[in-house]
């Protein structure tokens, strides 16, 4: 892509009022655009991002057996009074009416895919169903702040698993749980498995993905010895506690509690048979008994993961995306000469990576070469390459074609071929 023709470019000044990390840098980098507090528009930059992350956990929930669809945002009363939550849920949904009718905009889909499955099994032997989607969730959040992290309008893939056992269920909790760890370490996070309450979905105790960052809005206490975490808000003791889990271990050496502020990027949830059992439905067992169906819900905020990935990896300058979600693997610039060759140069080189399948971001705008330097470094692609006078003259006296690369996460840079440019990012995307 040559940056002249991308929508969205970096803006001159921070917006004055935000006061995050992720939507100062997010905004200025033209990442994405602020409609109004809690609504944001994911411009080309961000919705490249968005759409790596969605495609690791695409490929970590496919890889689960779980199928991918899409259902509707817009739902009738009726479905979410059979659980009885179009009262309960609505300080948080946003409902409506129309020609005497009333809908509620979706902030979670359990009513809708128990509805769907209802509709399309009715044996034991359809079961288990996993079933996930990619969508705009809408939530009437009293404290949109912190930029992309807490929205009224945001993405979210959930998927939505159907058992005829609790054993059975547990058995797929547990394996979406590790494919949650993996899922976030591909994108740079190291997040914990967290104790959690159950919030409008369920009273059971769930399990929440928290990664720690100094500007998180929970709250967690967890072992720096063991993998015991919990939630604030049912959490019983305090900072330097022996750890419950090591103790009732029988561990000599139990772990110390370590309190922290943490983003929360995803959620699991057993829901048990309630919904099954509001909603009437049953399926046919083997011995032909009619028994509630078993469902479990699973979470990941795809665009919460954006600005999470703002809030871990900046330094003063600007975004350091990991390599696995940035929008672009390179960012290009020409320090052009008045013979306008240098600039030819880098049309060539610019050609001939795409061609390989590198995706590049060509800052061919006729702007200062400092511009340039400032926005790569503020837009935060993992490698740059610039091409020069100084470049182009290496070696016994006679140019050669070599190319100043330069990690984003590194001070300095390196002279080399445009061979050894491909290997290494050729090397890179296998990795």
């Amino acid at each position: 892509m040559r940056y002249s023709n991308l929508f969205g470019k970096t803006a001159r000044d921070y917006p004055k009022d935000e006061v995050s990390v992720n939507a100062k840098y997010l905004l200025k980098a033209g990442f994405i655009d602020k409609l109004m507090a809690g609504s944001y528009t994911l411009l080309p930059l961000g919705f490249r991002v968005v759409e790596k992350i969605k495609q690791i956990i695409r490929e970590e929930m496919d890889a689960t057996g779980a199928n991918e669809m899409l259902m509707p945002l817009l739902h009738p009363k009726e479905i979410w009074n059979e659980t009885g939550r179009w009262d309960s849920a609505k300080d948080i949904m946003y409902q409506l009416k129309k020609d005497n009718k009333e809908y509620g905009l979706s902030f979670t889909h359990e009513e809708i895919v128990m509805d769907l499955i209802r509709k399309r099994t009715q044996s034991f032997k359809d079961f288990p169903i996993k079933i996930y989607h990619f969508s705009t969730k809408f939530r009437d959040e009293p404290r949109a702040k912190s930029g992309i992290l807490r929205g009224r309008e945001f993405l979210m893939k959930d998927l939505y698993s159907a058992h005829v056992s609790e054993e059975d269920l547990y058995k797929y909790y547990w394996e979406v749980a590790d494919a949650y760890i993996k899922t976030f370490k591909r994108m740079g996070l190291d997040a914990k498995i967290v104790e959690a309450g159950g919030g409008v979905f369920t009273k059971n105790i769930t399990h929440e993905f928290q990664v720690l960052s100094e500007i998180g809005e929970d709250t967690i206490y967890y072992c720096n010895s063991c993998n015991f975490a919990q939630n604030k808000e049912i959490f019983q003791g305090k900072a330097g506690d022996k750890c419950p889990k090591c103790l009732s271990a029988g561990s000599r050496q139990a772990g110390k509690i370590i309190e922290s502020n943490s983003i929360e990027v995803g959620n699991i949830f057993p829901l048990g048979t309630m919904y099954s059992e509001k909603m009437g439905f049953y399926f046919t067992d083997s011995d032909g008994s009619k028994k509630p169906v078993v469902l479990a819900s699973y979470g990941i905020g795809s665009t919460r993961v954006l600005g999470t990935l703002v809030e871990l990896y900046h330094d003063d300058k600007g975004i350091i995306w990991p390599e696995s979600v940035a929008p672009y693997n390179v960012y290009l610039i020409a320090i052009d000469n008045e013979q306008k060759t240098i600039v030819k140069e880098a049309d060539k080189i610019y050609e001939s990576l795409t061609g390989e399948g590198i995706e590049i971001l060509y800052d061919d705008r006729d702007v200062s070469v400092g511009q340039k330097f400032n926005d790569a470094d503020l837009i935060g692609i993992p490698i740059r390459l610039v091409i020069s006078a100084k470049t182009l003259r290496q070696g016994s006296g006679q140019a050669e074609n070599k190319i100043e690369w330069k990690k984003r996460t590194e001070e300095k840079g390196e002279l080399i071929s445009l061979d050894e440019v491909l290997n290494r990012l050729k090397k890179a995307q296998k990795s």
